[in-house]
């Protein structure tokens, strides 16, 4: 029988606060940015520290409950009854080694910090569309950001990790690990939050000051010209170049340009390092007169006004599949389906360049070999909310005759563990397996999907 662990002595072995339900304080610290998911955990753990984070698995462990962690909660998808979340958002400290150009950053950290760090030493990292997501939820994911074809997926460039395993333990562990570690700084980087709770990370950066991008977008009624273009186009561009194409039904908000509210568009956005923007980008600014065209030489501390992506609260649906090739009938099925649909964006990524170079360390990175990725979202809210997850799933089967052999983990979206096994050569996923039940056996981890 499990021994009893009293709450006292968790409130004892923690410099952080801990909350349970109808606690003053929990209702704010289980909050994310998706609200479509209310968290329900048993206890949470407002962690301070590694050894905080320590102390929270051992006390989930001794109760008999699993853990979860959170820092934006931008990748919930589920209530975590019976748990005990652990949230980061204390753990913030970011540092930069400009010499070396590496940047070492806590658990709860979101990108702009460490975008803000970095730029006065002309320094970049390899972040997401939206610099308000967590640093670590990103990057265990693999890290597929608007610098990707020049520079590959975040990933690729950690160096160091501390991660606290099921069994309590704080383990610090670099490039040079072997044995049990080494399969850990091999599955953590790509394997997402499958194996513990990561504290730490250290990475590199990148040389970057400034870039010429932005957003061309033009009116919904071009989609099929504009898609069809694209599809020609961005297969011909440099690795310097990363861009998406990204069908938007726009809400009548007033914080969005006027041109913009209440319509269905196509924002096709682009990510240049170097001379000759411009001239890549001509043919396909000749394609339709834009409504708007913000497309032009920003520093990196700017890279949002690429995507634009929503820093609000929502209650959000997404899922997404990667494509082998992107022909005039998978373009035109993406354009069928997107016709009266409920989906909020669909969204397609020209993948390829260093995306598609493995790492002088290898890790768990997976859908290196597709060419394109696909991802949708829906927000739950309006008059039929109901009609976004099967939207979603319409247009990803429909796509399964041009489905890569893998997938993006985070651009999968909610979907089964099945689906995510899926993502890996039958080898990798068996190797995340064996390291998953070695290292939790219990599936302590809310998020231990791998076992499957």
């Amino acid at each position: 029988m499990t021994a009893v662990y009293p709450t006292d002595s968790l409130l004892l072995a923690v410099q952080g606060p801990v909350f349970a339900p109808g606690d003053a304080g929990y209702a704010e610290e289980v909050a994310g940015f998706n609200v479509a998911h209310r968290p329900a955990a048993a206890l949470v753990v407002g962690a301070t520290s590694s050894a905080d984070v320590a102390a929270a698995v051992r006390y989930a462990r001794a109760t008999g409950r699993r853990v979860a962690v959170q820092a934006t909660g931008h990748g919930l998808t589920e209530e975590l009854f019976d748990t005990v979340l652990v949230s980061t958002r204390r753990m913030d400290r970011v540092s930069i080694d400009p010499l070396n150009r590496r940047a070492t950053v806590g658990a709860g950290v979101r990108w702009n910090a460490v975008i803000e760090a970095a730029a006065p030493h002309g320094l970049a990292p390899l972040n997401g569309s939206s610099s308000h997501v967590g640093v670590v939820g990103y990057t265990t994911g693999g890290g597929l950001g608007p610098m990707a074809r020049r520079y590959g997926f975040a990933a690729d460039h950690v160096r160091r990790f501390t991660i606290v395993t099921a069994d309590g333990r704080v383990r610090d562990i670099d490039e040079n690990a072997t044995g049990e570690d080494g399969d850990l700084f091999w599955a953590v980087r790509g394997g997402k939050g499958n194996f513990g709770i990561v504290t730490e990370l250290e990475f590199d950066l990148v040389p970057v000051a400034g870039f010429f991008g932005g957003a061309v977008i033009f009116p919904g009624e071009t989609a099929g010209a504009v898609l069809h273009a694209w599809r020609a186009w961005a297969p011909t561009l440099p690795e310097e170049t990363t861009t998406s194409v990204a069908l938007l039904n726009l809400p009548p908000d007033p914080r969005l340009p006027e041109p913009l509210r209440g319509r269905s568009v196509v924002a096709l956005r682009f990510t240049h390092l170097g001379a000759g923007g411009a001239d890549l980008l001509a043919p396909m600014r000749a394609v339709a007169e834009p409504l708007m065209d913000t497309v032009t030489d920003l520093p990196y501390a700017a890279i949002d006004a690429v995507h634009m992506d929503p820093t609000d609260p929502m209650p959000g649906w997404d899922r997404g599949c990667a494509l082998a090739e992107l022909t005039a009938e998978t373009t035109d099925t993406v354009l069928a389906h997107a016709v009266d649909s409920p989906l909020a964006m669909i969204e397609i990524r020209l993948l390829g360049g260093a995306i598609a170079r493995r790492p002088e360390v290898p890790n768990a990175v997976s859908g290196r070999d597709a060419a394109f990725g696909v991802f949708t979202v829906g927000v739950l809210a309006g008059p039929q909310p109901h009609l976004v997850p099967a939207a979603s799933a319409a247009l990803v089967e429909a796509l399964r005759p041009w489905a890569a052999a893998g997938g993006l983990v985070n651009f999968l979206g909610q979907a089964s563990p099945d689906r995510v096994g899926s993502l890996w050569s039958a080898a990798d996923r068996a190797r995340l397996r064996t390291i998953a039940a070695t290292v939790d056996p219990d599936r302590t981890f809310a998020t231990n999907v791998i076992l499957g």
